[in-house]
């Protein structure tokens, strides 16, 4: 994002020799940069979160996963609970509900994965909508500074009473700056966005995989102790 923004300011250039710092680009957007600051502020504290929470529950996730799935396999569920019940890892807690519900039957421990799976998902998921609201949020603020550097323009003609260069390129730099800055906040976030729902649909499927093999198990072990009985 920083590097858009960078990209932003160099693209600004008057003329030969000439151009804008981001220092002056604040200046001469108005009011509205205040707004979009915030939300590119805002932006950024959610993207640099969601990096390190996505990046050590998805390390979680594939060591309890391999752990998990090694035991289940043997027929070792007793030592597969408490693993998950010891790992902070999402699909530890989908796990967890399953093998804790083992003794109840297949249909109870799949209920209670399932239900689990919901409230691990939901939390994977925190913060994603507000990054989709920035995402849409900045260049409509981008577009409301440009509305108002239109005004602030025709204001400008209406109080001279006649069209000059100098009176309205102070509201149409305003329009063009709010807009622009609006579109380069929103980009980037927008991309991290769905970055961010890929990588989750990702540790989603893995814990999808894992559970269902938990589930095959559990059947197989019910039904060999029904042909038992």
């Amino acid at each position: 994002m920083i590097a858009s923004i960078l990209w932003f300011q160099e693209t600004l250039r008057l003329g030969e020799g000439q151009s804008l710092n981001l220092g002056e680009i604040w200046v001469a957007g108005g009011f509205m940069m205040y707004p979009l600051g915030a939300a590119l502020g805002f932006g950024v504290l959610i993207i640099l979160w969601k990096l390190v929470d996505l990046g050590l529950k998805g390390a979680k996730n594939k060591s309890v996963l391999r752990d998990a799935d090694e035991l289940i396999s043997v027929g070792n569920l007793e030592d597969a609970l408490t693993l998950c019940n010891e790992s902070g890892a999402p699909a530890a807690g989908v796990l967890q509900a399953g093998l804790s519900r083992y003794e109840e039957g297949t249909e109870r421990a799949t209920q209670a994965i399932e239900n689990a799976g919901a409230i691990e998902v939901a939390g994977l998921e925190k913060g994603l909508v507000w990054l989709a609201t920035l995402s849409n949020v900045a260049p409509l603020l981008g577009f409301l500074g440009t509305v108002i550097g239109m005004i602030q323009a025709f204001q400008a003609i209406e109080i001279a009473g006649e069209v000059e260069a100098t009176l309205v390129a102070g509201g149409i730099k305003v329009a063009l700056i709010t807009t622009a800055t609006g579109l380069t906040i929103a980009i980037p976030i927008n991309i991290f966005h769905n970055y961010f729902v890929t990588k989750i649909d990702r540790l989603v499927i893995e814990m999808e995989e894992s559970a269902q093999r938990l589930i095959d198990a559990l059947h197989e072990r019910e039904s060999h102790q029904a042909a038992a009985g």
